[in-house]
């Protein structure tokens, strides 16, 4: 029998080498594309017309399911799934792929998966299996469900992350919400932050901590301060330019003449 051309596809430039270097053993094997994305496997397809397909599931932008999807009927090869999760395994069936081979990827097994391709092909004499355009569609809707979810997740968790300042005290690591920030003055090359009335003590520049924080809670009033919005009671302005906030918890600080317009136009909203 002659070589089954093979192309394949990952996103993830080790395992598309680490496949490679496996396959490349295979006498009964030629490898006639690599592809790092969907679209590039859409294009190989139609230059190659290869008669197997090692196809990541989950790519940025089209998904392998989506990619085989997308594949014209008269150029559909068999596919082998290759993926580090093994939940799609029913579905890779579904839509029938010859096999589904997860990561960390074996050299005896991928073996395993090329010999089935093979006799796959021979009992069917080369003719292609159609997958399941219907399902594929389900299938595609629900891994686009789950990857928003997933998302989202991390997104809610990276923005918690963001919302908290961890400080580190004779070896214990403090986790202070930015709610609870009052204000934070610098003392040399330190930073004492006060929060729900202690002060804590941080090494750190001004303009380091002001990145860490949420511009949209905090306002520099000063060279060598910053201040919680949320905790501003009362605005006095000052005979000689400037003004002083008064502090839910009682605090008064001084806002100097050269921060005073940024104060101001954060209590309009602009």
């Amino acid at each position: 029998m002659s070589q089954l051309k093979v192309i394949i596809v990952d996103d993830e430039p080790l395992a598309l080498s680490f496949l490679h270097s496996i396959l490349i053993k295979l006498s009964n094997i030629s490898i006639v594309g690599q592809c790092k994305n969907g679209r590039e496997a859409l294009a190989a397809i139609r230059e190659h017309e290869p008669d197997l397909m090692f196809l990541d599931i989950q790519m940025p932008g089209m998904n392998g399911f989506e990619v085989v999807k997308e594949i014209q009927s008269d150029r559909i090869p068999m596919i082998i799934f290759v993926t580090a999760y093994d939940q799609f395994a029913a579905d890779a069936f579904d839509v029938h792929a010859v096999d589904y081979v997860l990561k960390p990827l074996d050299e005896q097994r991928v073996a395993r998966a090329v010999e089935r391709a093979v006799a796959r092909l021979s009992a069917n004499k080369g003719d292609a299996i159609m997958p399941e355009i219907g399902k594929i569609a389900s299938i595609s809707k629900r891994l686009a469900e789950e990857k928003n979810a997933t998302e989202s997740s991390e997104k809610r968790h990276a923005d918690s992350i963001k919302r908290k300042l961890f400080v580190r005290d004779s070896g214990v690591v403090k986790i202070i919400p930015f709610d609870d920030i009052d204000w934070v003055d610098a003392a040399g090359d330190y930073m004492c932050v006060h929060a729900s009335g202690e002060t804590h003590i941080i090494r750190i520049t001004l303009g380091e901590l002001m990145q860490k924080l949420d511009d949209n809670l905090f306002v520099r009033i000063h060279r060598s301060t910053i201040v919680n919005i949320e905790r501003v009671v009362s605005i006095t302005a000052l005979p000689k330019g400037g003004s002083l906030l008064e502090l839910s918890e009682g605090t008064t600080l001084k806002v100097s003449r050269n921060y005073r317009e940024a104060v101001r136009n954060f209590f309009n909203g602009n």
